[in-house]
């Protein structure tokens, strides 16, 4: 069962759109404010385009570094128009780093045990 370019864009614009409907009834009732279905399928069609947009500019960032795989400093890249976001990506990219790093550091610490518990 394969899907044409055009049934899977339709679902994956159907997806932002509830997702949007869904965020947008969220935010509603934590406000005590109401949004209408006009509100929401603007909010979902420009969120829609910005995706699409991004995706582009992530496979043309890649393939300008002749990568076939987009990397975090594309989306770095990507993401420098917009402060707030360029800082949020920033911060989480930090936060995954350190991870890594703490995850490799009890990796290696483990091997080191293993490797003493087994002389």
């Amino acid at each position: 069962m394969s899907l044409d370019k055009e049934e899977v864009h339709q679902r994956l614009k159907a997806a932002v759109h509830y997702t949007v409907g869904r965020l947008c009834q969220k935010t509603g009732q934590e406000h005590h404010k109401e949004f209408s279905r006009q509100t929401i399928a603007a909010i979902a069609e420009t969120s829609f385009r910005q995706c699409e947009i991004f995706a582009r500019d992530l496979e043309a960032f890649a393939r300008h570094a002749k990568r076939t795989t987009v990397s975090a400093e594309d989306v770095k890249l990507v993401a420098r128009r917009s402060t707030a976001l360029s800082m949020y990506i920033q911060n989480k990219s930090e936060e995954l780093n350190q991870e890594k790093k703490s995850t490799g550091k009890r990796k290696s610490k483990d091997a080191e045990e293993s490797r003493d518990q087994g002389l």
